[in-house]
């Protein structure tokens, strides 16, 4: 330690030193920035979809669930995939694999086709997104690595801030497979600089896999998804949709036991034992399920609620979409400043104001109206995000800290999807209750539906405004 203090170089030498870390990079880049664009792309295209493809809203929201339920299964993986097999072919797999499925989803003859495209472009961007930032903090030195972990982050909050403007103007021009043909090009981008410029950053060692845990995490997940998910077709009391919880409850616990037990688990849920990573993890959860359901809810009510044309709903979308990406830039250096519970009680509450607006909305309700509300809530979530996820991951010291991010970014996914699943089931909730009073205007039928699914939203970040008093009143110092 007093060699290192003493050589001022040493403390300035990257962990795996790359000639260019930045080209290094730029595949991943590329293709991370893909599969979050996706990620909320197709949302703003879901009303199109469902006339030109004669499906319900229950089934069209497994264009978005099934696409987050797969980045939910892969991403605990992705440390022990990163054992067996090299960054290059790890990075390569995932940018032929997105490109195989973005051209299966573009040429899709039917809902089921376009489906399975979206589940292997899931597969890629569970990949992706954790080797970006092992990858940056390993090749970056550490006088460059702040600037490193932000360029990821950008992307990651920029891609699907643009994501339904992009897709918009793509809509207003040509038809929804474009939106799959385009990511195309990029990929073969991202898939020449990985060639020529991304190096391996660890070795193969090639461990022991436990096939059970891996079984036990897709099922439980996809249970508790699926069953979620049926409720909007079967309702909540549908047998299937309770056996499917059940099922998933079940094994998640038998998961989670074995986790706790063995030797070398393939995620160590020992983090939530600390309460700091608890509170941490769970605010950026519920976090997550806030900006999912709105984005999921606002495009498709902008379109059959207030009868705009989709391309001008990507114009609407973009300023709450430029504004998370901002306050996600800045939102990270009030940690430093002012610890955690300050940032998160007053993001929650800049939350719960924006979907009480969104939930006042009506068929008439003027754009700029929907606007504000959409960049109130988006100024809301982002501030109370980077501290919550800074304070959480800032508890955990030695192995477990890679773990809570693992644990952080796959539980974001799974909660994304199902928050997306509960919103359609409250959407068409609303409908049928509209349409029991006796009612038959569609676009009214919708809006009080989009209102059920924005009060959701709404309780979210009152649950969120709760727990978040339960922060320290000062930065906790993460000690070794």
């Amino acid at each position: 330690m007093d060699s290192v203090k003493s050589n001022p170089q040493a403390q300035q030498t990257a962990r795996v030193p790359v000639t260019h870390p930045m080209l290094a990079m730029m595949g991943m880049l590329i293709g991370g920035f893909v599969g979050m664009f996706s990620e909320t792309s197709l949302n703003i295209a879901l009303p199109q979809l469902m006339v030109q493809l004669h499906v319900t809203t229950a089934t069209v929201q497994w264009l978005v669930t099934g696409y987050m339920l797969m980045i939910g299964i892969v991403l605990p993986l992705s440390s022990l995939l990163s054992k067996w097999f090299t960054t290059r072919q790890i990075i390569l797999f995932a940018l032929i694999d997105f490109a195989v499925g973005a051209a299966i989803s573009a040429s899709a003859p039917g809902f089921g086709v376009l489906l399975l495209g979206r589940m292997i472009q899931g597969i890629a961007t569970g990949l992706i997104l954790p080797l970006m930032f092992t990858v940056a903090m390993q090749i970056f030195p550490p006088y460059k690595l702040g600037a490193a972990m932000g360029m990821v982050g950008l992307v990651i909050m920029f891609a699907p801030a643009v994501g339904p403007t992009l897709a918009g103007a793509v809509l207003g021009l040509a038809s929804w497979r474009w939106i799959f043909w385009i990511f195309i090009p990029f990929l073969a981008i991202a898939f020449i600089f990985a060639v020529t410029s991304l190096e391996n950053i660890a070795p193969v060692t090639r461990p022991k896999i436990d096939f059970l845990s891996i079984l036990l995490s897709m099922i439980g997940f996809g249970s508790l998804v699926v069953g979620v998910s049926l409720a909007s077709a079967q309702g909540w009391g549908s047998s299937a949709v309770i056996g499917s919880l059940i099922l998933g409850l079940v094994v998640l616990a038998w998961y989670t036991h074995r986790q706790l037990t063995m030797a070398h688990p393939i995620l160590n849920l020992k983090a939530f034992t600390i309460p700091g990573f608890r509170i941490g993890a769970s605010l950026v959860m519920i976090n997550f399920g806030i900006i999912l359901s709105a984005m999921y809810l606002l495009p498709m009510y902008i379109q059959k609620g207030l009868l705009i044309p989709v391309a001008l709903t990507g114009v609407i979308m973009l300023p709450g979409g430029l504004m998370n990406a901002i306050i996600s830039a800045i939102s990270g250096r009030l940690y430093d400043r002012i610890g955690a519970r300050k940032p998160a009680l007053l993001g929650f509450f800049i939350s719960m104001v924006g979907a009480l607006m969104l939930a006042l909305t009506t068929t008439h309700s003027a754009t700029w109206y929907v606007i504000l509300a959409h960049v109130i809530l988006m100024i809301g979530a982002p501030l109370a995000m980077s501290p919550s996820q800074t304070h959480g991951l800032n508890a955990l010291t030695g192995p477990l800290a890679a773990d809570g991010s693992t644990i952080m970014n796959t539980l974001q996914q799974v909660v994304g999807a199902i928050s997306t699943a509960i919103a359609t089931s409250l959407l068409g909730i609303g409908q049928a209750a509209y349409y029991a009073n006796g009612l038959h205007h569609a676009a009214g039928a919708f809006v009080n539906g989009a209102h059920y699914g924005f009060y959701f939203t709404l309780v979210m970040a009152f649950a969120g405004l709760l727990l978040a008093t339960r922060l320290p009143k000062q930065r906790v110092t993460k000690t070794e």
